[in-house]
């Protein structure tokens, strides 16, 4: 019985070396896809296995044993294995819930700073411009979707690379990748060897944020050249 429980704890290590491979071969619109899919259903699995276990552990005590009537497939002769893969699924169950909730507060928190800033700040249609020396420039989601760019980021281009940038942002809002980056984190606290593939799904996001940009400015090297020098300002 746990050896079934087993295999969807043990798949999500195969995941980043498939991953790579898939960002080589793929277009970064089709790798986006394929790999947060995956990282769903990898995490999906894994919640499951674990949930399986945390429930046919409960199934020994007494309180419960009437349910194990209800779920014969859980039911296991060997309380030396199950009782101790059920302790260690259930403080598994808890490390994730509590980092996932951390990172959920820190991230919603982010966000509404930033929002809060854009807004008090007068925008040029889906243009926000902050006063600040450090050069940074994002892709703000919600409505109305906005870019957000640092005096600082635009001292450190020039006109036709600003544009370059500006295409790029409005990407990442138009393609919707903030949902994309959001499933790679909720995926990323189910399993720990899913964080690399959150970090793959990252770059596949940038990516097709790239191949975006350069088919509106119409020049793939000046909005690789853009991009490459906002990367370098922001450290």
């Amino acid at each position: 019985m746990l050896v079934p429980l087993l295999v969807p704890l043990l798949l999500p290590f195969a995941a980043p070396p498939s991953a790579r491979r898939a960002l080589a071969r793929l277009d970064p619109v089709s790798a986006l896809w394929l790999l947060t899919g995956s990282a769903l259903v990898l995490a999906g699995a894994c919640v499951a296995a674990l949930g399986a276990l945390v429930l046919t552990g409960l199934l020994r005590f007494p309180l419960f044993a009437a349910l194990g009537e209800l779920v014969h497939p859980l039911r296991t002769p060997s309380d030396l294995l199950i009782l101790p893969a059920a302790s260690l699924a259930t403080g598994a169950f808890a490390v994730g819930a509590w980092a996932l909730g951390r990172s959920a507060v820190r991230q919603v928190g982010a966000f509404r700073a930033a929002r809060t800033q854009a807004e008090a700040r007068p925008a040029v249609g889906d243009l926000c411009v902050i006063d600040s020396p450090h050069p940074d420039a994002y892709a703000l989601p919600g409505r109305p979707q906005r870019i957000v760019v640092t005096t600082g980021m635009l001292r450190s281009l020039g006109p036709a690379e600003r544009e370059a940038l500006f295409a790029h942002e409005r990407a990442h809002n138009r393609g919707g990748h903030h949902y994309f980056l959001a499933a790679a984190e909720i995926a990323a606290h189910c399993h720990p060897a899913l964080r690399g593939l959150r970090t793959d799904i990252r770059f596949a996001a940038e990516r097709a944020a790239d191949e975006a940009a350069a088919g509106a400015v119409g020049d793939r090297h000046l909005t690789a050249k853009a991009i490459a020098r906002a990367a370098l300002a922001g450290h």
